[in-house]
């Protein structure tokens, strides 16, 4: 992993404010910055930039960060990625030991990243330009209902027949290491005394790029088209994985479809390139595809990091269900409460392509609204085949639902399935739980808060609060650690002693950054968020904090004339005891 120490540095040096602002406009708001939340839909702003305590917090959805969970959850860069971005911004270089290995060329020479960037920037311009010069490109495309605005959208393009003709392109095509690693071209093994062959991997295809969250296209899709002479080839062909490409974790179309995605905070997933296409000509924006493989977890996090609502659309036969089988399984351990993911399964002869085209928006958005909830899918799939009537029947469906419902970290999801399951099993839920393993947290167990008048906050919170506005507060000498049964009572101490371990410029947004994921991580985001809306530019932070250190000092005194007391009941004083007694109360009077 990359080295905390570096990550404290990076964010100690970004704005946060400069960041954000180049992807959601702000507008200043005192000593702050508010937008409308680009994490959910508002009209009214509720979104808040700090660019003295260098975090981020919606009030309306509770939304929190750094600049770089801010590029991880609305950009979708990955951490490596976001940390790249961002060192780059301030002249900072990202440790290489802690980043993917470059690929290198034949003689063991390290290829840059960049120029894999750039030979696959050159090609997509190359294709795009043999699109404009091939009627029978422009004229599938055209069959297929695609017009020009669409195509120069997506930036379609077309690899002609023939075997190198990027050759055209690159100058030195027969020895450019950058061409293989980058997956534009083969290199065949040397057969029957020839020596090796190299030779274009698309051929005679109409080409879809791929690109990276930043818009850096990293490899392509080639859809055949089909000729006279009836050449068999598998209908589409992706590039290979390479340092830039990895199937598993990239989205076709989510560059394009981002926007539509966040008006909508709905997101269709699809499974070939033709129905992102196809659906955006008719006005259905928020598509993407998965690359030829199986939805997987990191492409189920990306979904819902962009949208509150994932809908998988697959075709009705049993392929389609199948794919969609896999995405669920996927998405088990992704699921958060907050948010939903269902199933749109059209008629068996169709893919979402052909629908759209044979019967329009209107009735494809209809189906989208009557999508499949997951739970009713999975419950659904589970129970097919299943005999409820006969005991081993139910022993068979519980069973089988073991290991999934296992995989589910949505605590009030998983509750809501296993009940389901245990009526259906004719159990108790608590035998299902018990079966499964289930443990109850206390954290689980507690109630609503309280909607009663607030509570004074405790000394241990209130201290929170004002570390978290200003971390070198903790390298006080005078500061004590309030001794409190609370979260804030356990926080305080590992608080306290990472920020002293930190860097000494250490902000508060690099401090909440080295909690993320931990025991405090929510308690944090809270305080967080009650500084924005309870501290104006006008409160005297220095002033709260003497108060605190005051009113700790008291609590100490308090309890140490209390546990003097407490012993006189019980064995009487010494000289010592009396003499500390008088000095206590003096002090207090």
């Amino acid at each position: 992993m990359i080295p905390p120490e570096f990550i404290q540095s990076l964010l100690s040096r970004v704005d946060i404010v400069d960041v954000i602002e180049r992807h959601v406009p702000l507008k200043r708001a005192g000593t702050n910055y508010a937008a409308c939340c680009p994490f959910h839909t508002e009209k009214t702003p509720s979104f808040t930039v700090s660019p003295i305590k260098q975090f981020y917090h919606c009030f309306g959805c509770s939304a929190h960060g750094t600049a770089i969970s801010f590029l991880i959850e609305y950009v979708g860069l990955s951490f490596i990625e976001a940390v790249k971005d961002l060192a780059g911004q301030v002249g900072m270089v990202v440790p290489d030991n802690d980043l993917p290995r470059r690929p290198k060329d034949g003689a063991g020479n390290e290829v840059s990243i960049e120029a894999l960037h750039e030979a696959l920037r050159a090609a997509m311009h190359y294709f795009r330009e043999q699109l404009k010069d091939s009627d029978k490109a422009v004229g599938y495309l055209k069959q297929r209902g695609v017009s020009g605005e669409i195509a120069a959208k997506f930036g379609l393009g077309y690899a002609p027949d023939g075997w190198q003709n990027l050759a055209v392109v690159f100058p030195d095509y027969q020895s450019a290491a950058v061409l293989a690693q980058a997956g534009l071209v083969i290199d065949s093994a040397p057969d029957n005394g020839r020596g090796a062959r190299r030779y274009d991997r698309f051929r005679e295809r109409v080409m879809f790029p791929i690109l990276d969250a930043k818009g850096n296209v990293i490899g392509f899709g080639g859809r055949v088209i089909r000729s006279a002479d009836g050449k068999s080839e598998p209908k589409y062909l992706n590039s290979p994985e390479t340092v830039l490409f990895e199937k598993g974790r990239e989205l076709y179309g989510l560059v394009q479809a981002r926007r539509a995605i966040r008006d909508s905070r709905v997101v269709v997933v699809v499974e070939g390139y033709m129905d992102v296409v196809a659906l955006a000509q008719h006005e259905v924006a928020n598509v993407v595809a998965t690359l030829g493989t199986a939805t997987t977890g990191i492409h189920v996090q990306k979904l819902l990091r962009q949208a509150d609502h994932v809908i998988f659309s697959f075709d009705g036969d049993p392929a389609g269900r199948a794919a969609a089988w896999r995405a669920l399984e996927a998405s088990l351990p992704e699921l958060l409460d907050k948010k939903q993911i269902s199933f749109l399964f059209l008629p068996a002869e169709h893919d979402p392509d052909s629908f759209i085209r044979q019967f329009g928006k209107d009735v494809f958005t209809a189906k989208i609204n009557d999508s499949l909830p997951l739970s009713e899918f999975f419950l659904r799939q589970l129970m097919t085949g299943a005999d409820l009537r006969s005991q081993e029947g139910r022993a068979q469906l519980l069973e089988s639902a073991k290991p999934l419902v296992q995989k589910i970290k949505a605590p009030i999801f998983s509750l809501q399935i296993r009940k389901r399951l245990a009526e259906a099993a004719g159990l108790a839920q608590s035998e299902v739980d018990r079966e499964y393993g289930i443990r109850y947290s206390a954290g689980f167990r507690r109630t609503a808060l309280s909607r009663g008048p607030r509570r004074t906050p405790s000394l241990a919170r209130r201290l929170l609060k004002c570390l978290i506005a200003d971390p070198l507060l903790a390298l006080r000498p005078e500061i004590t650690i309030p001794q409190e049964p609370t979260p804030e009572g356990d926080a305080v101490p590992v608080i306290v002693d990472y920020i002293r371990a930190a860097p000494a410029n250490i902000s508060a947004g690099a401090l909440l950054y080295g909690f993320t994921g931990s025991s405090h991580a929510q308690l944090l985001a809270d305080i967080q968020g009650e500084i924005l809306a309870e501290w104006n530019d006008d409160f005297d932070l220095q002033a709260e904090f003497g108060k605190l250190l005051a009113d700790m000092a008291n609590l100490d005194r308090d309890r140490k004339i209390d546990s003097l007391l407490e012993k006189s009941k019980r064995e009487g004083w010494n000289e010592h005891d009396k003499a500390l007694y008088r000095q206590l109360t003096a002090i207090k009077a």
